[in-house]
């Protein structure tokens, strides 16, 4: 049973930290658009053991919540079901709530990686690279399943990181290489090179951008542009961006949650980018 899309309703974004979220600013931007005058939407700070409590306390006129770190994974056990793509990756960013009250749980993250690569002319590559291996990219593996035909290539810097790669891959059916983080700049020759490490940590991969880059998805978006995308950009590739990644994600909540599709991209894309703008 779909969620109710007319009556005044309500949907968050929970994690912690939580006051740097962009979510407000794109749902928001949709409700607008969307002529959902009396939706709302707003950030909460809860971690993994107020999660429980917070969801008791939830009444009817909730019809979803987007989820962050480190709740993608606390919040299984207290749901209904989740979708075959959530369950791919022990992973829920997105929770929608039906009328007849049932607690279901997805993953937009994953099609929003791929959505937001089609969006600029990427629909398949023969190999791929992942910088990292911390929570995106199991994500971002699992993405790659989907448009990727070949090898990918993981740079990690432990073994511990480097075992739970390839159990991912082992899951995800993924032909996976791993390679130790000091060969990283080998990735970047990569048809499709995602990074999905912190801020700073492929800083010192610029200078070995080549001279004719194919594409970066690089999932930072503050501070933007990287010093990686930046190069990157300036000798001609293709750059996705974090934002790309979190709109296309979003876009995917907001249909979920409000039953409407397609949401406004534009205009998600429009706010957010002002609100990047401003910090």
């Amino acid at each position: 049973m779909p969620p109710r899309a007319t009556d005044r309703r309500r949907a968050a974004v929970l994690g912690s930290p939580i006051a740097h979220s962009l979510s407000p600013v794109l749902h928001r931007a949709a409700y607008a658009e969307l002529g959902l005058s009396d939706w709302t939407y707003d950030r909460f700070d809860v971690d993994e053991a107020a999660l429980p409590g917070f969801l008791a306390k939830l009444g009817p006129e909730w019809a979803g919540l987007s989820l962050t770190m480190p709740l993608k994974r606390a919040v299984i056990p207290l749901l209904d079901g989740i979708s075959e793509t959530a369950a791919s990756v022990d992973a829920v960013n997105t929770v929608v709530f039906t009328e007849d009250g049932r607690r279901t749980g997805d993953n937009t993250d994953i099609p929003g990686i791929v959505a937001a690569l089609r969006e600029h002319g990427v629909e398949k590559v023969e190999t791929a690279a992942i910088l990292g291996a911390g929570a995106t990219a199991s994500s971002a593996l699992a993405a790659l399943a989907r448009i990727c035909t070949g090898e990918v290539c993981v740079y990690v810097r432990s073994e511990a990181r480097a075992a739970e790669m390839r159990g991912w891959a082992e899951r995800l059916d993924v032909d996976v290489r791993i390679a130790d983080w000091a060969r990283a700049e080998e990735a970047l020759r990569a048809p499709l090179v995602v990074a999905t490490t912190p801020a700073g940590a492929t800083d010192a991969l610029a200078a070995a951008v080549p001279e004719r880059p194919a594409t970066l998805f690089d999932v930072l978006y503050d501070p933007w542009p990287t010093a990686l995308a930046a190069r990157w950009s300036a000798y001609g590739g293709t750059v996705v961006s974090g934002l790309d990644l979190l709109l296309h994600q979003a876009v995917l909540q907001v249909e979920q949650m409000t039953g409407r599709a397609p949401a406004p991209l534009a205009a998600m894309r429009k706010a957010g980018e002002q609100a990047l703008a401003d910090r």
